[in-house]
């Protein structure tokens, strides 16, 4: 079986005039992340069969580093990929295709609308807008190669606003 979890970017800033590639997270993208992780950490175990890409896009970056401090992912099995700086879907499979076998679950860390297409692509469950900083983990029970991606299921979705105390 094979994991596939999906987390868009927190909260991006729009104060200072930089290009969209470099626009660094709101304070809120950080709660947010904290929330998603508090109820991440027990879900999930972190092993050297897991993979976790995150597109270059700062935004993207940072929410990546976030979650890789906190599940103390090794340095080996994180890598910044230039190509997940992406809004289209199938740029996205390409990628996910192209990974090794070896790896059971595959975390990436990139951007709408090309995460909300792929969640409803391959899920079970229509997701209509796929909020920053939210999570969603597909299970792809039928296949042992990341290239034979096909109908999976929607395990769990953490959403921030879900996850709020208000």
């Amino acid at each position: 079986m094979k994991s596939l979890i999906l987390v868009r970017h927190g909260k991006s800033s729009w104060k200072e005039s930089l290009p969209d590639k470099m626009r660094p997270l709101k304070k809120r993208a950080f709660r947010d992340a904290n929330l998603v992780l508090e109820e991440l950490k027990p879900k999930l175990k972190v092993t050297s069969k897991m993979l976790v890409l995150s597109s270059t896009a700062t935004r993207a970056i940072t929410t990546a580093q976030l979650f890789k401090q906190e599940l103390n992912v090794s340095k080996s099995e994180f890598k910044r990929l230039d190509a997940l700086y992406t809004f289209n879907h199938e740029d996205v499979i390409d990628i996910i295709q192209q990974q090794h076998s070896k790896y059971d679950t595959i975390m990436l860390f990139g951007h709408n609308p090309g995460f909300t297409n792929l969640i409803n692509l391959f899920g079970d469950q229509p997701i209509v807008n796929f909020p920053t900083t939210g999570l969603v983990k597909l299970d792809f029970p039928s296949i042992e190669d990341w290239g034979k991606l096909t109908q999976g299921r929607v395990d769990y979705c953490l959403f921030p606003k879900n996850l709020r105390n208000e």
